[in-house]
C-alpha cells in the first residue's frame, strides 16, 4: 500500500542577493519514510530545509502538512505542526541537565504553577528506553559525550511532539558503533510512523539508511527516486551534473629526521589560560579546572607527511588546536614548532574562520592583511585585493554573486571552501586542519584532499584532525587516537580499519585491542 504524503511542497523559490537559492522546488516526503536530501555545497539544501522549518520565508511556493495548506513563519508553527529539527551544531545549553534542556519551553506543571520534573523524567525515561538510549537526564549536557547529547537533541524534538525530523549531517561527529546507533534509532522511529528527513554529503549512508533519495543542484531539485533505483556513482554524477574522475595523486616519500612539531610530556589543564592574541585574557570557564584536557601528549609531526588525529568530539582534539596555535598555554612539557609560517583550518569557521558582516574578498585576506600587495602606507589596496579574491574563487571552485557582498550570504559549504583557499594560498610550512571538508560535497572535499597531499609532497608537515575516518584512512601516514584527553593508540592506516579506529575512539586502549584481534 502507497504511504500517505504528510510534506509537499511546490514550486519553492528563494533568493539572496543576486544568489538563487531555490528555484522552484518540488519536495515530497511520505510518512513513514527516511527521505535524504543530497546535493553540492549551496545546492539549496539546508535552505529549502529551514523554509520547512520555519527559519526563512518563501519568496515563491506552497507548502502542505497532512494535506492543507500551511504558512510557517517561525519554528514555532514548525512544531505545532508537528516538525522538529536536530542541526548539526547542537542547540543545547551546556550547563543545563539533559532533561532540563529536553523540557526547555515545554516544562510541566502540577497545579498551574510548580515545575514537574517527576513527570517529564519518567515520560522520557520510558521514550528513551523505547529508542535504546542512555542518558543520564540529571547530568549537565557539557559533562556528556557527543553522541549522547545527539541523543537528548533527539529525545527533545520528540518530547514536543515531533512527528516529523529534519537532521543535518547527523553523523559528522559520531564514532562508526555510535552510527550504528543512530540508524537503529532511526529504524525504530520509522517503525512508529514517524517521518525523517536527513541531509548529508555520505552517500554509502545513504545508501544504507535512507528509504527515497532526492538530488539538488544549482537550487532545484534535480532528482527523487527510491533508493533501489540508484547507487552513490549516479547521486554523485546528479550532483554534479557529470562523471566523477577520481584524481589520483602520487605520495612522495621523504626522509626528514627533525620534526616540524614536537609535543613532549604537554599537560593542559581545565584551569589554563585561553589567550588572545596582543590581550592575554582569561576567560572564565564552567569547566572543572582540575580535570586534565591534554594528559602527557607525545605527538611528532615531520616534513612530508599527514599525521591524522582521530576522536570522538571533546576529548581533546580542540585543545589540542588550540596549543598549537598558539592560543592556549600549557600547563607542562614542551611543545616545539620548526616552522615560521603556520597555516590554521579551523573546526569552527563562524568563531575561528570569517567574519560573516565583511565582504567575502577582504575575507580572503584575514591575517594577511598588512602584506605589502594588499597594504601599503597603512591603505589597503582594493584592487590587488580583488584580483587575489578572484584568483582563488576560480582556483577553488567557489560560486559567489558578486565578492563585494558580505560573506554571510555564501553557502556554509562555500565558506568553508574561502577558509582553505586562504590558508593553503600563503604557502605554509605547517598546516594544522581541523575538520576541512566539514560540511563539503565530494567534489570540494575530494579538492581539499589533493591540495593537503601537494602539500605533503613539497615537504610540508600537515597534522589532520577529523571525524571522518574515511578521510583519515584516505590521508594520513600515520593516525594517532584520542580518547579522555590523551593518546590512546598511533597506528597506519595500512594496518588498521573502521571498526578498530573506532573501539580506540571510544577508550580501548592498544594491549586490549591487539587482545581483540587475536
Amino acid at each position: 500500500m502507497a504511504h500517505a504524503s504528510i510534506i509537499e511542497m511546490h514550486g519553492i523559490s528563494k533568493q539572496f542577493g543576486h544568489v538563487q537559492a531555490n528555484d522552484s522546488v518540488d519536495f515530497t516526503l511520505q510518512r513513514g519514510e527516511i527521505h535524504a536530501i543530497v546535493g553540492e555545497n549551496g545546492a539549496g539544501k539546508s535552505t529549502l530545509m529551514k523554509i520547512l522549518y520555519g527559519l526563512y520565508q518563501p519568496d515563491a511556493g506552497e507548502i502542505f502538512v497532512n494535506g492543507t495548506r500551511v504558512n510557517i513563519p517561525s519554528p514555532r508553527r514548525a512544531m505545532r505542526l508537528g516538525l522538529g529539527m536536530v542541526q548539526q551544531h547542537f542547540t543545547l545549553i551546556p550547563v543545563f541537565t539533559a532533561l532540563q534542556n529536553i523540557v526547555l519551553a515545554k516544562e510541566p506543571r502540577k497545579f498551574g504553577a510548580f515545575l514537574d520534573y517527576q513527570q517529564a523524567e519518567k515520560r522520557i525515561t520510558a521514550l528513551s528506553a523505547q529508542l535504546g538510549f542512555d542518558v543520564p537526564l540529571n547530568t549537565p549536557i557539557e559533562s556528556l559525550p557527543i553522541g549522547t547529547q545527539q541523543h537528548t537533541e533527539i529525545l527533545k524534538v520528540l518530547y514536543h511532539g515531533a512527528d516529523i525530523l529534519i537532521m543535518d549531517e547527523p553523523t559528522a561527529v559520531l564514532a562508526p558503533q555510535e552510527v550504528e546507533g543512530l540508524f537503529n534509532c532511526m529504524h525504530s522511529l520509522k517503525s512508529e510512523r514517524k517521518s525523517l528527513i536527513i541531509i548529508t554529503h555520505k552517500l554509502d549512508e545513504v545508501m544504507e539508511i535512507a528509504d527515497t533519495v532526492t538530488v539538488m543542484r544549482r537550487g532545484q531539485s534535480v532528482h527523487s527516486c527510491p533508493i533501489a533505483d540508484t547507487d552513490p556513482a549516479m547521486l554523485a554524477e546528479m550532483m554534479l551534473g557529470e562523471p566523477i574522475i577520481p584524481t589520483a595523486v602520487t605520495r612522495q616519500q621523504t626522509q626528514e629526521t627533525t620534526p616540524m612539531v614536537r609535543m613532549e610530556g604537554v599537560t593542559l589543564s581545565g584551569s589554563s589560560e585561553l589567550l588572545r592574541k596582543h590581550k592575554w585574557k582569561k576567560v572564565l570557564s564552567n569547566r572543572d579546572p582540575s580535570k586534565r584536557h591534554l594528559n602527557d601528549i607525545n605527538l611528532e609531526v615531520f616534513p612530508g607527511e599527514i599525521v591524522g588525529i582521530a576522536g570522538v568530539e571533546g576529548n581533546g582534539q580542540t585543545e589540542l588546536v588550540q596549543v598549537l596555535t598558539g592560543l592556549r598555554q600549557i600547563d607542562s612539557g614542551t611543545l616545539t614548532l620548526n616552522g615560521e609560517r603556520v597555516a590554521h583550518i579551523p573546526a569552527d569557521r563562524h568563531r575561528h574562520g570569517i567574519s560573516l558582516n565583511d565582504r567575502i574578498d577582504d575575507n580572503f585576506i584575514i591575517g594577511h592583511h598588512k602584506k605589502r600587495r594588499f597594504c601599503r602606507n597603512g591603505l589597503l589596496q582594493r584592487k590587488s585585493i580583488q584580483r587575489s579574491a578572484l584568483n582563488a574563487l576560480d582556483k577553488y571552485q567557489i560560486r559567489v554573486g558578486n565578492i563585494t557582498h558580505p560573506i554571510r550570504t555564501l553557502s556554509g559549504g562555500n565558506q568553508q571552501k574561502v577558509v582553505v583557499a586562504r590558508e593553503l594560498e600563503a604557502n605554509p610550512e605547517v598546516i594544522i586542519a581541523a575538520h576541512p571538508t566539514r560540511g563539503l560535497d565530494i567534489h570540494a572535499a575530494e579538492f581539499v584532499h589533493t591540495r593537503l597531499i601537494y602539500a605533503r609532497n613539497r615537504g610540508k608537515a600537515v597534522l589532520l584532525v577529523s571525524s571522518e575516518l574515511d578521510e583519515l584512512l584516505h590521508l594520513s601516514d600515520r593516525i594517532a587516537v584520542m580518547y579522555d584527553g590523551k593518546i590512546v593508540g598511533t597506528v597506519k592506516p595500512t594496518e588498521t580499519n573502521k571498526q578498530e579506529l573506532g573501539a580506540l575512539m571510544l577508550g580501548l586502549n592498544e594491549s586490549e585491542l591487539e587482545t581483540q584481534r587475536r
